[in-house]
């Protein structure tokens, strides 16, 4: 999933990514139905101008079939190039 995730994602071509698989931590959590929890922290240009509420969006958007029979959870730190 993993992979998956990091794949679609390169739809905002990232200058960086970083994405932890959480969901040891979570199992057995109620409403869970089998999808992962995920931390990401990704870097990018399409963020750039953008609020957080946008730039979740467009993860969101990148990952939308996936969430939430894959994608249970997913914490996302979106910063934009213009940041760093």
């Amino acid at each position: 999933m993993i992979d998956e995730i990091k794949n679609r994602l390169q739809a905002l071509a990232p200058t960086s990514v970083d994405l932890i698989d959480e969901s040891a931590q979570h199992a057995g959590h109620k409403g869970n139905g089998g999808g992962g929890h995920y931390k990401l922290n990704i870097t990018s240009s399409h963020f750039c101008g953008k609020s957080q509420i946008m730039r979740h969006r467009l993860v969101y958007q990148a990952l939308a079939d996936l969430i939430p029979h894959k994608v249970h959870a997913l914490s996302i730190h979106a910063i934009a190039t213009d940041e760093i």
